[in-house]
């Protein structure tokens, strides 16, 4: 009685987690768009389980930021005002470079052989002019050098920090990706030789990429000067502080 309990539960969280990967994947998508209710037994219907991962994931997405419990309306997808869409690129610059210190002290060749090969492809692709596939390959660039960084919980925050940007913004593909692939290679090189402050100055570099060249993928929540921002408008990190 007392395995097939515990076996239970293990099969309840695991079910959990892969209910909350999926439905996070769909807002991010657009899927469950912001302000929407999340209905429990819809979800359940959805995606094939029971209330009760659902449940689950939804306070675990609530923690993240991605949902908010509304008085009368339940569980909703959250709206992130002009604010903290800009603040996801200010705490973005401030924690790659760290990432990216850690990955020159704590990598390992398995990570070094996937970075230079995702280097390799990405320049590839850049010069063949094929940038549709360029934005895949940089989440897989970002995903690998979190977890060169030896820290499961700093990987953890780096993940979820790019799966906000990509949900509150569209990246606009930048005018010389030979370049940016580029600067990938010199950071890959400076984490193989262990230099930490290279490439922590370097993500910093990185990080720290001119606000115009991401667009909100909608209009945001109404700011304190009582207008809503035009989606297509790009959110300057300097004045959305002040």
């Amino acid at each position: 009685m007392t395995g097939n309990g515990e076996a239970a539960r293990e099969g309840s969280r695991i079910s959990a987690h892969a209910v909350c990967a999926a439905i996070r994947d769909d807002i991010v998508s657009g899927v469950h768009p912001p302000g929407s209710r999340l209905i429990e037994e819809l979800l359940a219907r959805r995606y094939g389980v029971s209330r009760v991962p659902v449940r689950e994931a939804l306070r675990t997405l609530a923690s993240e930021g991605f949902v908010t419990t509304r008085r009368h309306a339940g569980a909703c997808v959250a709206e992130p005002s002009e604010r903290e869409a800009a603040d996801l690129l200010d705490v973005r610059a401030l924690l790659e470079p760290l990432g990216a210190a850690r990955a020159a002290q704590r990598r390992t060749e398995a990570h070094l052989k996937v970075l230079r090969g995702l280097v390799r492809l990405g320049q590839e692709r850049a010069r063949c002019g094929r940038t549709a596939e360029l934005c895949p390959l940089g989440d897989w660039f970002d995903e690998t050098l979190a977890q060169a960084s030896g820290s499961p919980s700093l990987a953890a925050l780096l993940t979820q920090l790019r799966l906000k940007i990509a949900w509150v913004y569209a990246p606009e593909t930048p005018l010389r990706p030979v370049e940016v692939w580029e600067a990938h290679g010199a950071l890959v090189d400076a984490v193989a030789r262990g230099d930490a402050e290279r490439a922590r100055a370097l993500a910093e570099a990185r990080a720290g990429r001119p606000p115009g060249e991401y667009r909100l993928r909608r209009a945001v929540r109404v700011g304190r000067a009582g207008r809503v921002r035009n989606p297509k408008q790009s959110v300057n990190t300097v004045s959305a502080r002040s």
